[in-house]
């Protein structure tokens, strides 16, 4: 990296230098992002796809004043760097330091926080809207790529746009969300990028236009103009036209000066609104993210010479174990889909998807539309499983609720991430599905703690004749956490709670791999002499209120411990039964607060919420000791 990038501590120190100079900021960018995220992970191709239009944006545009919305956010590596944050980069996504996402609180050149694909267009219409009622007279400009544009939000978005002026949506295509994108809008992407009779005509009127002398913004306008007048002749049916955009391109993402050229006319547009249409590269200037930009979205720290992702633990995962689950079941049970929404890998799926094709269906960035997609795979005979981000999910409530419970239809939601997920923050962490579900008539909730529970559940979604959700978190499966271990899951029946270690003093109800946690404290207390039941009730809803019944017949203390927020989650479920048929009992929720959990590392979070296994065990001996 040179002193160039160094010298940059705001997008006006960017916006002196001369724009031969603006190639080498792009390459002390990419050659910072590489040797940073070598050493703290985090998104990585779709960063080094976007360098040259965060570059070039800062460069025309006067921001802050000027705003600018990125979608997803993940894209955002090289604008926080150009915008006073260089200094602190080596703490991406580390706890207490900078965010993996525009966060306003963080930077006043972040215009609205963001980690959810689809939103940037409706964000933009609205900074615009309020611009316009107070009078005033920025620019705004929403970035979306990475497949976004699949999502219904950002066509909702673009539908209600027309009229609005002083915006700009920046499409940045790379044929990829996480996977390759698919679906209609991609190929219609495809072909305006294909169609050679625009591209030779607006490349050579282009050339034509700039040996005119003396045409200043006269002529910047005309272009435009000019190439919209082209467009409806020769590629009548592009869609943005259609809906009231003004729509230049495609023009390539990574040429610096056509870059910084055609946004200065896109400025001089103040009338209609503007989609710029821009091809990057995905992993651009990475050679092993080019090759492989799935496998280097997001990555763990990796040796920068090799590529090698650094694995220091071998364990395996809730998702691995899953994903072996599903392969074994689907090549005996045809009738098996799996729908996913622009997540293969992230839920494990690519070997299902490779060996079996017809049954894996990928909707892109439509949560709510893999949703009702698969409800209406159930009510035809088939078992369709939607695998999801707990995160991801919320966003297809209404879809699950009026699509899948009410009909009563047997579809399987494979929750991913239904915990803290780390590095990822506040917009990825999956603790509010437990709330938003149990309440859904039909469905039945599950958070197996090991390999031979999540087995079990599996069995018994694929035979049920109504919704089930199976939530599992983003970590190993924990081994090993008490002298021992604990025993395979052993209950009758998956639908029944487990009692695992006997006590007298109290009793702890956990779900998923805090189960573990649990048998921790419980043995730290039994080192106090306070003897602690520990319950897996990992079939989390409905209760099983006959095991529950039996608990609080031994113990008037009970506590529950859950990675989930404590209002409406599991902890909630058992205070409602306690409260009408053992009010004599105490219960203790253990959970997260009513508030937003940052990021860092889970070790980090856990002691941050008191969930590490000795602190765990002074809550519970203060509830022991109580009166």
């Amino acid at each position: 990296m040179t002193q160039l990038l160094e010298s940059l501590d705001s997008p006006a120190a960017l916006r002196v230098l001369a724009p031969a100079q603006l190639p080498q900021v792009c390459a002390d960018i990419r050659q910072l992002l590489v040797t940073l995220l070598a050493q703290t992970g985090g998104h990585l191709a779709s960063n080094l796809g976007t360098v040259e239009l965060a570059v070039a944006l800062h460069y025309v545009f006067d921001t802050p004043r000027d705003e600018i919305v990125w979608d997803t956010g993940h894209q955002a590596y090289a604008h926080k760097i150009l915008t006073g944050r260089q200094a602190q980069f080596g703490k991406l996504r580390q706890y207490h330091g900078l965010s993996g996402y525009p966060t306003p609180t963080e930077s006043p050149y972040d215009a609205f926080p963001v980690g959810h694909a689809g939103t940037s267009i409706s964000v933009a219409l609205g900074l615009a809207k309020a611009r316009d009622m107070r009078g005033g007279d920025q620019h705004v400009v929403a970035i979306i790529g990475d497949g976004a544009l699949t999502s219904g939000l950002a066509l909702e978005g673009l539908n209600n746009a027309h009229g609005c002026k002083r915006l700009l949506v920046i499409l940045n295509d790379n044929k990829m969300s996480i996977s390759p994108t698919i679906g209609a809008l991609a190929r219609h992407f495809s072909m305006l990028v294909a169609n050679p009779r625009y591209r030779y005509v607006k490349h050579h009127l282009g050339r034509a236009l700039e040996r005119i002398p003396l045409i200043g913004l006269f002529l910047a306008k005309l272009v435009i103009r000019v190439q919209g007048g082209i467009k409806h002749i020769i590629a009548p049916q592009n869609v943005f036209e259609n809906l009231g955009f003004h729509y230049l391109g495609p023009i390539d993402g990574h040429n610096m000066a056509e870059l910084v050229s055609i946004l200065r006319s896109c400025k001089a547009e103040p009338e209609m609104p503007v989609l710029l249409h821009v091809i990057t590269q995905k992993g651009k200037g990475y050679d092993f993210a080019e090759r492989d930009p799935e496998r280097y979205h997001g990555v763990t720290p990796f040796d920068a010479c090799s590529g090698e992702m650094n694995q220091p633990d071998a364990q395996p995962t809730y998702t691995d174990l899953m994903s072996d689950l599903l392969h074994d079941v689907a090549a005996r049970d045809e009738r098996i889909v799996i729908v996913s929404a622009a997540m293969c890998g992230g839920i494990g799926m690519t070997r299902f998807a490779r060996e079996f094709p017809t049954r894996f269906v990928d909707v892109g960035i439509a949560e709510q539309h893999a949703v009702t997609f698969a409800g209406g795979l159930a009510a035809r005979g088939l078992r369709p499983i939607v695998g999801i981000y707990s995160t991801f999910l919320q966003r297809a409530y209404d879809e699950v609720a009026h699509d899948v419970c009410m009909p009563c239809v047997p579809v399987l939601f494979l929750i991913d991430r239904a915990s803290l997920v780390g590095g990822d923050g506040k917009t990825h962490h999956g603790v509010f599905d437990i709330a938003f579900l149990r309440h859904l008539p039909n469905l039945r909730i599950f958070m197996p703690r090991d390999r031979t529970a999540m087995a079990l559940a599996l069995q018994f979604a694929l035979q049920a004749n109504h919704p089930c959700a199976i939530r599992y978190a983003r970590c190993a499966v924990p081994e090993q956490v008490v002298a021992g271990g604990l025993p395979p899951f052993a209950a009758p029946a998956v639908t029944q709670w487990e009692s695992l270690m006997p006590g007298r003093d109290a009793v702890v109800l956990a779900v998923g791999h805090m189960v573990f946690y649990a048998a921790r404290a419980a043995q730290l207390l039994r080192e106090q002499g306070l003897h602690v039941e520990v319950v897996d009730a990992g079939a989390l809803w409905p209760l099983d209120t006959a095991t529950l019944t039996a608990v609080l017949a031994r113990h008037t203390r009970v506590v529950t411990l859950e990675d989930h927020v404590i209002t409406g989650g599991f902890g909630a479920a058992v205070a409602e039964f306690v409260a009408g048929h053992a009010p004599h009992a105490r219960v203790e929720r253990i959970g997260i607060p009513d508030r937003f959990v940052e990021h860092g590392s889970l070790p980090e979070l856990y002691a941050e919420l008191g969930w590490q296994p000795a602190q765990l065990a002074g809550r519970i001996a203060t509830l022991c000791h109580a009166q």
